[in-house]
């Protein structure tokens, strides 16, 4: 009977499935794998669930040699974590979990976009710190969302979930930034890049996957074309923004405010960003919610039940 290992503690709706249905090992430790578990991934499973932080890189693969796994069945919609290209060339198929995470990372992004521009998390700390003097009419005075100008860069499911609920919910006009014209039902204005999208926006949202093509997408360049009360939010991939140029333009004030979901070297956040008051920072939520964490687990085994009886993989990549 084929192997099967999940590398990371899933729900109990997900792991009572595993076992129901797979000969599964069930690794209990919360962290990344190391190189040495990720060579015994290759070698000893015939299909490995991974997870964020699982560098199957393509020195990994080289040095693993022949393969006896034959499916990455990522779970996850982003998979940067993983070279396809050397996997494939291993002979061993990758899948992941998109759709599932849309609608709950959507959700994340309005509580950064909210918390920063009201201030909310900077308000929470005065409290909990025991020295709100009360209320009066200049505290903590934050900016308005509804009408405002949101900018998402990256328009795909989750970008245009962002927008709607941004749109709709709160009146915001939006543009966006993506390799195509994109219908969201409503308008949406594409700009023509980065720094011009940041130029014209109140709130910008990087929604765009993580690799090499977008790494540090947002720069200290982009940065100084967003505007002095302009906010930016992540909720994509840590190295999209390169996190020391968002340092230095939180510390100077030339943005507002960010709210930030992922971080260039997670889980390391540094001291630098975590003495800022004028940035929010969420511990990578955007999936988490209890439907949604067993709604990737089911994706991600069925992209394994699929591939064991010799059918299309439901999600490759």
């Amino acid at each position: 009977m084929a192997k099967l290992w999940i590398t990371r503690p899933m729900t109990a709706a997900v792991t009572a499935r595993a076992q129901a249905e797979f000969d599964v090992d069930l690794r209990q430790d919360t962290g990344v794998l190391s190189r040495a578990e990720m060579l015994r991934a290759l070698r000893d499973y015939d299909v490995v669930m991974p997870t964020l932080g699982d560098g199957f890189s393509a020195e990994i693969f080289a040095e693993a040699g022949p393969s006896r796994c034959r499916l990455l069945a990522n779970f996850g919609v982003g998979f940067n974590h993983i070279d396809v290209a050397a996997a494939q060339a291993q002979g061993v198929a990758v899948s992941n979990t998109p759709g599932a995470v849309t609608d709950a990372t959507a959700d994340i992004a309005l509580t950064l976009i909210l918390m920063s521009a009201r201030r909310a998390s900077e308000g929470e700390r005065l409290v909990r710190s025991g020295n709100w003097p009360g209320w009066h009419p200049t505290q903590m005075l934050g900016q308005h969302v509804s009408g405002k100008r949101l900018g998402v860069l990256g328009f795909g499911r989750i970008g245009q979930a962002i927008a709607r609920r941004c749109h709709h919910g709160f009146g915001m006009e939006v543009f966006y930034v993506a390799r195509s014209d994109k219908d969201a039902g409503f308008v949406a204005t594409r700009m023509p890049d980065v720094v011009s999208l940041a130029r014209e926006v109140d709130v910008l949202v990087v929604a765009v996957p993580g690799g090499g093509e977008t790494r540090h997408l947002v720069d200290a360049e982009v940065l100084a074309a967003m505007r002095p009360e302009a906010h930016l939010v992540n909720i994509a991939r840590g190295e999209v923004v390169q996190q020391q140029a968002l340092i230095s333009a939180l510390q100077d004030g030339r943005i507002a405010g960010a709210g930030l979901d992922v971080y260039e070297f997670e889980p390391e956040v540094p001291q630098a960003l975590r003495d800022l008051d004028n940035v929010t920072l969420l511990p990578h939520l955007g999936t988490a919610t209890e439907e949604v964490r067993s709604a990737m687990g089911h994706m991600a085994l069925d992209n394994v039940a699929a591939f064991l009886a010799g059918k299309p993989l439901p999600n490759p990549v």
